[in-house]
């Protein structure tokens, strides 16, 4: 737990409409759940061989996933519970001549028990509970995804695990709401005269939107926006989303249409220069080919219009982050198009990577809120960011 003087320093560093969110508690919370997933993942570890495998001796990435007989994308995750177990002490870490990373376990290895972490947060805060069940659900079908018996996208998105992702994409979960309400702020000081055309990637569920909607209203500026477009891939979230905001909002301008960000945007009868702001919360960072889908962004945006993202950024890079532990089982998070200055690996980058892939695919003026740059050093648990860039 964060102690009250690193606590005050965060609060100091956001905006006064979500300090709120950001007290011991949630801070707290934070912890605990990075905590729970360290423990799924030595359950994992050992469910899938990997302990037997490095068992007193020393083991790369690649020769544990050849010798545990998993798919060769699996790379991504192992490395992911290699690198979580080291830092938090649990394995052995070194690096061979070639510098490649090895680990190794003890012979007293065992499991750690994850009950004690869920019973403390049902304690502390149980709206958060909602991102314990997507773990536990994710670490329940890691043996079969990394076996390659079935895809991630399958295992994780069906119609058996709709309502676990309804709870934990949803204002009510505190571990996500705090992207919502972050980019909500973020939008709202973009927003300036009447007006304004809005376009939102991935909505989702339509968490997002509600929070921007609800920011717009309390300030009494919700007759700056002239168009919501609120575009998802996925139909049945789609239909979730409209189903919901539009009793919910019945003076809001939404319109909804599926819209894929890998694809050319005019697919999605996006013309170019219409839209005065477009948005997204944690969308971006599973785009097949950023610099593609920046371009596409870019020219869907009116002159001088901006981008907002609300994103879960990687403190430092190559620090495994807890959020990944469920992700990394995606294919489109952890496999897209590479670029080594700015996109070195899958899944979240950190701050210098999103300024460098934003200035680089013609956007400037990219700023943060709050400073994650600062925030890092003192709370590493806390991962979430709103980033604004203007076209350029």
């Amino acid at each position: 737990m964060a102690d009250d003087d690193h606590i005050e320093a965060l609060q100091a560093m956001v905006p006064a409409s979500v300090r709120a969110l950001l007290g011991e508690t949630f801070i707290a919370s934070c912890g605990l759940i990075a905590q729970y997933t360290t423990c799924l993942a030595t359950r994992v570890f050992e469910e899938l061989g990997l302990a037997r495998l490095c068992d007193g001796q020393f083991r790369s990435v690649a020769s544990l996933v050849s010798s545990a007989n998993l798919m060769s994308q699996a790379d991504v995750p192992v490395k992911w519970l290699m690198e979580t177990l080291a830092a938090n002490g649990l394995v052995e870490r070194r690096v061979d001549a070639d510098g490649t990373p090895e680990f190794r376990a003890s012979s007293d290895w065992a499991p750690m028990d994850s009950r004690p972490l869920l019973h403390e947060q049902e304690r502390l805060d149980n709206r958060c509970l909602a991102a314990y069940t997507i773990a536990a659900l994710a670490a329940e079908r890691y043996p079969a995804v990394l076996r390659g018996e079935v895809t991630g996208e399958t295992a994780l998105f069906g119609p058996d695990t709709f309502d676990a992702w309804c709870a934990y994409f949803s204002n009510d979960n505190p571990l996500y709401a705090i992207s919502n309400a972050i980019g909500a702020v973020v939008v709202a000081e973009q927003l300036t005269g009447e007006g304004n055309a809005l376009l939102e990637m991935g909505g989702g569920l339509g968490s997002g939107a509600q929070a921007v909607w609800e920011r717009l209203a309390q300030e009494g500026r919700t007759n700056c926006v002239a168009s919501y477009r609120f575009t998802e891939i996925s139909g049945m979230f789609l239909r979730r989303a409209q189903k919901s905001l539009r009793p919910a909002f019945p003076e809001a301008p939404f319109s909804f249409a599926k819209l894929d960000i890998d694809r050319p945007f005019a697919e999605a009868d996006v013309e170019p220069a219409s839209c005065t702001l477009i948005y997204g919360v944690n969308v971006l960072h599973v785009a097949h080919d950023l610099a593609a889908t920046l371009s596409e962004i870019r020219n869907a945006l009116a002159a001088n219009g901006t981008l907002v993202i609300s994103e879960c950024v990687r403190p430092f890079a190559d620090q495994p982050i807890y959020v990944e532990f469920v992700f990394n089982l995606l294919g489109a998070f952890r496999a897209p198009v590479l670029v080594p200055a700015w996109r070195p690996n899958g899944g979240f980058l950190t701050p210098e990577q999103w300024r460098a892939a934003l200035e680089a695919n013609g956007f400037k003026n990219v700023r943060f809120l709050p400073d994650v740059t600062r925030i890092r050093d003192r709370i590493p648990a806390f991962v979430a960011a709103g980033i604004a860039a203007e076209r350029a």
